[in-house]
């Protein structure tokens, strides 16, 4: 049973502060360089990781990426551009086919974020 996903940054502060600004996350249980936000999202710290694994974090590898649906895009993206934030995009905002509209962004560690409108059926 999958219970979380687990990604790794830099700056466990300003990470939780990215992801509740933008997505709306919550702190559930903080301790020793990790943090689990609603959603089942965690934070570990980039230290900790890599003594765990002996191992460095790679930033914009894009090898994974965090998918949120958001119905207002425009404002979500209005914060990520306030000057908060180092902003770096994947993908510019686009609307696609069925009229959803999709970015995909970086977060402060370089972790890779798809936005979309909800899919709505009429």
């Amino acid at each position: 049973m999958l219970k979380n996903i687990l990604i790794v940054v830099d700056d466990i502060e300003k990470s939780i502060e990215f992801y509740r600004d933008l997505f709306g996350l919550e702190v559930i249980l903080q301790n020793e360089g990790n943090v689990i936000l609603s959603e089942g999202l965690v934070l570990q710290d980039a230290g900790l990781w890599g003594k765990t694994l002996d191992e460095i974090s790679t930033p914009f590898n894009n090898r994974m990426e965090l998918y949120f649906e958001e119905f207002d895009i425009d404002g979500l993206l209005a914060k990520y551009e306030s000057g908060k934030y180092f902003v770096r995009y994947a993908t510019e905002l686009a609307e696609i086919a069925g009229g959803q509209k999709l970015v995909r962004l970086y977060d402060p560690s370089g972790n890779l974020i798809e936005v979309r409108t909800p899919f709505m059926c009429n």
